[in-house]
């Protein structure tokens, strides 16, 4: 029988790194540290190895599709599957960058939408009955959903929205900041925020869709780890990033036939209602 596996993305640093060393202590079988730069995920690895902890790593772009397929050929070869897979790999540009809005939404949507979306496409297909999927998201993202017009708000918020129309949501974001008329189309003004709702909506949806998949018990959520002091909120915050890695090993960790929470957005481990 193949180890059980826990993957976490975007995890040489910060939050990531965190949710690794819970995993490494909590969760019952191989847990990947994964990185972009494969020195700085080694790093990392032996950085845990002084704790005595003992991660695995893989080398994962999660905006790089030969990236995401190496890795899902590796789990499914060595582990026939995949236990526990956690999206936290992602980018917030700080308040006082100069970069452009439109670039800004161009690269948070890339980064932070997209690649959660192509490395759920290749690896959900590989978790395991009773598995736990969950994707590390913000309340910023809760925030947009509200600042969005009712209209634009609506269409996020629909029960009936497929994944392609979330991605064409997501596309005339991105464009309407490239024109700068994304506040007149009812979008936020915040690249972030609203990278981190098609997170959100996405976890619902997924959770939708697993209602029809014969797979037993797999668990798919998001999070907001709150306000945590890593090199993303330039080191302020009023949360350790151990403390911030908190809720979402605890949904990682979700008992086994629990059944509840499902496609929820959670804070401090308890549901924040968006819908």
């Amino acid at each position: 029988m193949p180890s059980r596996v826990a993957v976490v993305t975007g995890s040489n640093k910060g939050i990531g790194f965190a949710i690794v060393r819970a995993l490494c202590k909590e969760f019952e079988g191989d847990v990947y540290l994964t990185a972009r730069d494969e020195e700085r995920g080694k790093k990392a690895v032996e950085d845990l190895e002084k704790e005595g902890l003992h991660p695995k790593f893989h080398q994962l772009d999660i905006t790089n599709q030969k990236s995401i397929d190496n890795l899902q050929k590796y789990l499914k070869d060595k582990y026939g599957g995949l236990d526990v897979l956690v999206n936290n790999a992602s980018i917030a540009y700080k308040v006082k960058d100069v970069a452009p809005f439109a670039e800004q939404a161009k690269v948070s949507v890339a980064c932070n939408f997209t690649g959660t979306l192509d490395v759920c496409k290749a690896l959900l297909p590989l978790i395991k009955p009773h598995g736990r999927v969950v994707s590390v998201a913000s309340l910023a993202g809760t925030w947009a959903l509200e600042k969005m017009s009712p209209e634009r708000a609506s269409k996020f918020k629909s029960p009936s929205l497929t994944e392609t129309e979330l991605v064409s949501l997501l596309e005339d974001f991105v464009n309407a900041a490239s024109d700068g008329t994304h506040t007149e189309k009812g979008y936020p003004n915040s690249a972030y925020g609203t990278s981190k709702a098609g997170v959100i909506v996405l976890t619902g949806m997924q959770a939708r869709d697993l209602k029809n998949d014969p797979r037993e018990d797999i668990l798919i959520n998001a999070c907001c780890p709150g306000y945590v002091m890593t090199d993303m909120s330039s080191h302020q915050g009023t949360k350790t990033p151990d403390e911030g890695a908190e809720t979402p090993v605890y949904l990682a960790l979700l008992p086994p036939n629990v059944g509840q929470p499902q496609g929820e957005m959670l804070s401090d481990k308890k549901i924040v209602k968006w819908r």
